[in-house]
């Protein structure tokens, strides 16, 4: 015990370095997905055909896609046609764009939660879709969304490990780097599992703490 207290006192440090990237990485890809996926859901709600069409083209595409093909295509193929991003772009805007289908179907889940009665009623009274979406729809299906959105959250920080294979030095690879050079596998990865852990805990009380607040009452 004691060997593994001075151990992770010397590697601490280094895998730190890594968790700041690896909340950098699941915010920027958090943003990126929320924003898709709002986009993907209004289109499916929106009842045009080829809005729908896209969407849903959109999202079962990218689903059918592992997020490791994702983020190899995105690092190592688009640079071929002039797009030439770094491995914490290219990782921001893989998970982002992967997690943006999960989200999109959380957002239609919400949107096709709220009672069509209610949307007569707005439309009834002459309001226009984008108003009707803003005080109506909208604020009732975040109370079915949050729910979901906090576990997709969780799912997406722990999935930023993916993009250590195109080396975002974010935890797990500060972890492999640290374990190579130190052979101390047993201390290195105790220490990154317990990291995530820490990482997600206040994932999972902040969700709850949302569902409270705004949640059904």
């Amino acid at each position: 015990m004691m060997q593994f207290l001075e151990n992770s006192g010397r590697y601490l440090p280094l895998l730190l370095q890594g968790v700041g990237i690896t909340i950098a990485l699941t915010l920027a890809a958090l943003v990126i997905s929320t924003l898709l996926g709002l986009v993907w859901a209004l289109m499916r709600y929106s009842g045009i055909a080829p809005l729908v069409f896209v969407s849903k083209a959109i999202v079962n595409t990218v689903r059918g896609i592992p997020i490791l093909v994702q983020l190899f295509y995105i690092y190592f193929v688009l640079p071929e046609f002039g797009i030439d991003l770094s491995a914490f772009q290219a990782g921001a805007l893989g998970l982002g764009l992967a997690y943006s289908c999960y989200m999109a179907e959380n957002f239609r889940a919400g949107l096709e939660a709220i009672d069509k009665g209610q949307i007569e009623a707005a439309q009834s009274i002459g309001m226009k879709w984008s108003l009707m979406m803003r005080r109506v729809v909208l604020p009732q299906a975040i109370r079915t969304v949050l729910p979901p959105y906090g576990n997709t959250m969780i799912m997406l920080l722990k999935d930023t490990s993916q993009a250590s294979v195109i080396t975002v030095a974010e935890l797990t690879m500060r972890g492999k780097l640290v374990a190579s050079s130190t052979f101390d596998n047993m201390t290195v990865y105790t220490l990154v599992a317990l990291l995530y852990l820490a990482l997600s805990v206040p994932l999972v009380i902040l969700a709850s703490y949302l569902e409270r607040r705004f949640g059904a009452r």
